[in-house]
């Protein structure tokens, strides 16, 4: 099997100095987080990717929102899974933020890649797919709709899930997987764990808090990329840019 990796050019990059900037739900320090006017801000501020995460409504709809509940983010009460798309596209999901956001919806995924698709790269989180049988299958249909399923479109799915991952490489993969990786997971960076990966995943996706120099050059070693969560401190984004990392994900992403 070809390893994506070994064939994935440094197409997104703009500058190859220069890490990917990544806006976190979009830019989630500016606006209610993963909604289109988040999106549009990210866009505005100049960023190369969208970061967003996904999970699937009662009516089998993908649909843009962080929690498997909707009780932080909404006006609303009860499991993405309960709602169908029309019943969850009535809650507001944008009050809770500020007031002149009143009215913001959960945007379902096939929304999102009406407006932006073309225009920006994805970094598309797959969450909690074990509450969501078959979910990877419909990413999978919603891309090849689109055509964007080969590695010049500026597409990487991620998860902590490996075997979501595996699966979805299965179905498309020709498209980069990245593995994400928490403090609480730390053996999971252990050289055993990265060999286990090289068949099916491209990017190794620490969070900020267990990153360390040698941490970036194991990964490295190993032929991995690396995109780092969540970054929001200018020191730290000076530091990871030293430690040439792929990509750096912001909540404010207009750090230079």
């Amino acid at each position: 099997m070809v390893i994506v990796r070994a064939i994935t050019r440094f197409y997104e990059k703009k500058n190859e100095d220069s890490p990917l900037k990544i806006g976190h739900r979009g830019a989630a320090g500016y606006c209610p987080e993963n909604t289109i006017s988040s999106f549009r801000k990210a866009v505005e501020l100049g960023v190369d990717y969208l970061e967003l995460d996904i999970q699937m409504t009662k009516d089998r709809e993908l649909v843009v929102i962080h929690d498997p509940t909707v009780n932080r983010t909404t006006n609303g009460k009860g499991k993405v899974k309960d709602f169908t798309l029309q019943e969850i596209q009535s809650l507001d999901a944008g009050s809770w933020f500020h007031c002149d956001f009143a009215g913001e919806k959960i945007p379902s995924l096939s929304e999102v890649f009406e407006e932006f698709a073309g225009k920006i790269g994805f970094l598309i989180e797959l969450k909690k797919p074990s509450l969501y049988p078959l979910m990877e299958e419909k990413l999978a249909v919603e891309l090849k709709k689109r055509e964007l399923t080969t590695v010049d479109k500026q597409i990487i799915v991620q998860s902590f899930d490996r075997g979501a991952l595996k699966r979805f490489h299965e179905l498309l993969p020709a498209i980069p997987i990245g593995i994400l990786v928490k403090s609480t997971g730390v053996k999971m960076i252990s050289n055993k764990n990265l060999k286990s990966f090289s068949s099916y995943v491209s990017y190794v996706n620490p969070k900020i808090t267990m990153v360390n120099k040698r941490m970036i050059k194991r990964i490295h070693h190993h032929g991995f990329k690396t995109i780092i969560w969540t970054v929001n401190k200018k020191n730290d984004i000076k530091t990871l840019k030293n430690f040439h990392v792929e990509g750096i994900i912001s909540d404010f992403p207009d750090f230079s």
